[in-house]
């Protein structure tokens, strides 16, 4: 099949002019199949894999009917968690960049709520939030949906199964009835179909195979022992050596018992699962997302909705009872053009799950044995960079190009030795090249009179400290 170019729909210059320039050339299938339905106005339900390409789809819905000159709330998006939210919002802002002067508005929990307030009297065009964090603004009187012409539900089928149903229909039922509403969710069996009939009208069904292509992710089992888990993941990771690894475990137990042996074996590797603190699971993902830290082991739901670059393998530590789920794990590798690399180990009573995996894919995995990799004397390494937290963010009118500036001038460093930048309200991330970190460190903290500790900064003391995984 043909892909089709977004210049076949009926949008304005500008804006495909601007899409055009973001690499936007050729709709992927999920945009193919249901953005026609989405620019004529329809009601749809969408069911596509992560890293489809449905932000796009919806987020390219909304702006197409948005009046830029009527300050309102016209385009809401839901989403299940902060991070989804907030990649949400970024590739909205990015879509929007041709359509004049465009607000588009974060609103998640663990975030302070009167900033959020203070955002809100000053009006928005679009709100992207989590369904707790909308239902506390709608309680509290601050932020008003009765002009909302588009609304979406991302991820649906998680936000169902977080619990957030409730949160949902209210939201749902403080938008006008005349209204599109577009659903997108990786599966939609009949108990959300039914909790969600309501919330359409007439909708347009489309469904995008959750196949990922055998050429672009080389999937390998292994067959293991019950005690053998946790030593074989770091046998394959000492194997493979990819850049950055997500590793899937089922409980919250064995992703942190995971994450220790692994340090122990001398690997950066962190634990995100549930009832982490936002700031705990922030720093993580920074961490993670900077390649301070080389392996991430989560949960399913803790690990919803991330979206890292170049990640080079996924390892399932326990397969997932659930098929689906399973294609959603390894689709995380192997993204756009990349290849990528999905390990699953599987212990005997297990063996039952792979065969569903296999009825699913109609084709049967590839055995391996754990004996056949390569035992490498040379053992772990550890991740390239290492993380410098500063006691300063956006309150303190920092930018990322303050802390180039400060790296590249008074610490010495070259800019290919500084990572990632990520300023949050109160504090800021920088990756350094772990070779350099403490040589950085300790010139932006020469000749400061507060101590060893405090680094200047565009003219300003600042507490320093690492962060290693």
């Amino acid at each position: 099949m043909n892909p089709i170019a977004f210049s076949t729909l009926p949008l304005t210059a500008p804006f495909l002019a601007n899409i055009d320039s973001l690499g936007y050339h050729m709709m992927t299938t999920i945009q193919e199949k249901s953005l026609p339905h989405v620019v004529a106005g329809r009601d749809l339900i969408a069911q596509a894999k992560t890293g489809s390409g449905k932000t796009a789809a919806f987020g390219i819905g909304i702006l197409h009917k948005l009046n830029p000159a009527w300050f309102a709330v016209q385009g809401l998006v839901l989403c299940p968690t902060r991070e989804l939210a907030d990649q949400v919002a970024g590739e909205l802002r990015r879509l929007a960049r041709g359509e004049g002067n465009i607000k588009i508005l974060t609103l998640t929990g663990g975030a302070p709520m009167r900033p959020q307030i203070a955002s809100l009297e000053h009006g928005a065009h679009i709100v992207v939030g989590t369904p707790g964090r909308i239902r506390d603004h709608l309680g509290r009187g601050t932020l008003q949906l009765n002009n909302v012409q588009t609304l979406v539900l991302d991820e649906a089928d998680r936000m169902t199964d977080m619990g957030f149903y409730e949160e949902i229909a209210g939201i749902v039922s403080a938008c006008p009835s005349r209204r599109q509403t577009l659903l997108f969710s990786a599966t939609y069996p009949d108990d959300i179909r039914r909790a969600t009939e309501s919330f359409l009208s007439n909708p347009v069904e489309v469904i995008v195979e959750s196949q990922h292509d055998a050429s672009q992710i080389e999937q390998r089992f292994y067959q293991i022992g019950f005690d053998e888990r946790d030593l074989a993941v770091g046998r394959l990771l000492k194997h493979f050596k990819p850049v950055s690894t997500l590793a899937f475990c089922n409980t919250k137990v064995h992703c942190r018992e995971l994450a220790a042996e692994l340090r122990a074996q001398g690997f950066s590797a962190l634990a995100l699962y549930g009832e982490l603190e936002q700031r705990e699971r922030d720093e993580i993902l920074v961490l993670f997302a900077n390649r301070s830290c080389s392996v991430l082991v989560a949960t399913d739901v803790a690990a919803r909705g991330l979206d890292i670059a170049n990640l080079g393998a996924v390892i399932n530590v326990d397969v997932s009872k659930d098929t689906e789920v399973h294609i959603h794990r390894i689709g995380r590798t192997g993204r756009g053009s990349e290849s990528g690399l999905a390990l699953s180990l599987c212990a005997p009573n297990e063996k039952k799950w792979v065969k569903l995996i296999e009825e699913y894919q109609g084709a049967p995995v590839r055995w391996h044995a754990l004996d056949e990799l390569e035992d490498d004397l040379a053992g772990a390494a550890p991740a390239p960079m290492v993380t410098l937290c500063i006691m300063g963010g956006k309150k303190d009118k920092l930018r990322p190009g303050d802390l180039l500036g400060a790296l590249t001038g008074d610490a010495g460093l070259s800019k290919e030795q500084v990572g990632k930048i990520n300023v949050f309200e109160f504090m800021t991330y920088v990756a350094l090249e772990r070779t350099v970190a403490d040589k950085a460190f300790a010139r932006l903290a020469a000749g400061n009179k507060l101590g060893p500790d405090f680094g200047n900064i565009k003219g300003r003391s600042f507490k320093m400290r690492f962060i290693d995984a």
